[in-house]
């Protein structure tokens, strides 16, 4: 991980959570986490629970954002939330690319690429996630990686690749049943995301990995080299096991 970069650790709640529950869920983890200031929090819930998360995280240092972005500021797009309207309920994030995204709704590269141009324009952090579909050879899996950054992200200028969070999630690492990936596999895998990051000028490469994160994994997995962070999944749907992933020793 580059020095000039802090642990960021963060959740996706995908479609979980009504509003109802989304404020008892906020208001168990704020207690919990209000403390920490050494590495970075965010939360991305469903569209509407958003403004339950401006209120509850209101003064705290938690961030918190959308799964999703459209690449258009406005526009007869039924259905969809622009950056602006994100940013305007102080959204610091948002997740863009995530496989479940790709598989559903058809986004390719070219249309991450224009949704994370639409969040910088608004001052959002793109978490972008990135991924290969099957288990399979190391360089298979680096080949489709490498091929998703440079038709997702490849035109950027450096300053922006800066802004940027790159988010590994292997497919076959994510959902029930599933077990996250080896730290070898990450350690190669992460390794050759930074070099890309690099190879463009980007002095601030921020690289979280996300695909069964659990209590028990966590701090293995934050002291794999180049992961600079932790993005959690169903694990994170109870809000004391996030806030103990959350508050998880930090590797020396």
């Amino acid at each position: 991980m580059n020095g000039m970069n802090r642990v960021l650790i963060g959740t996706s709640w995908k479609m979980h959570l009504t509003w109802t529950e989304a404020v008892a869920w906020l208001r168990a983890v704020r207690p919990l986490l209000d403390s920490v200031d050494d590495r970075d929090l965010f939360v991305l819930p469903p569209f509407p629970a958003l403004e339950a998360a401006r209120r509850e995280l209101e003064g705290s240092g938690i961030g918190y954002g959308g799964q999703d972005v459209h690449a258009e500021d406005q526009g007869a797009h039924t259905g969809d939330v622009s950056a602006p309207m994100l940013a305007d309920l102080g959204c610091r994030y948002v997740e863009v690319g995530h496989s479940e995204r790709r598989r559903d709704h058809g986004e390719t590269d070219p249309i991450v690429l224009a949704k994370v141009r639409a969040a910088l324009r608004w001052d959002l952090t793109p978490i972008v996630c990135i991924g290969e579909q099957t288990r399979g050879r190391i360089d298979r899996a680096r080949s489709v990686i490498e091929t998703q950054l440079e038709r997702g992200l490849g035109p950027l200028p450096m300053a922006d690749l800066e802004r940027v969070v790159l988010a590994y999630e292997p497919v076959w690492a994510i959902g029930d049943g599933a077990a996250a990936a080896d730290s070898g596999h990450i350690e190669v895998i992460h390794a050759a995301i930074d070099a890309w990051l690099s190879a463009r000028g980007a002095k601030v490469r921020r690289l979280i990995y996300g695909g069964s994160v659990n209590l028990a994994n966590a701090a293995d997995l934050l002291a794999v080299p180049r992961v600079g962070g932790l993005f959690v999944g169903r694990a994170a749907l109870d809000p004391r096991t996030f806030a103990a992933i959350a508050r998880i020793a930090l590797p020396s």
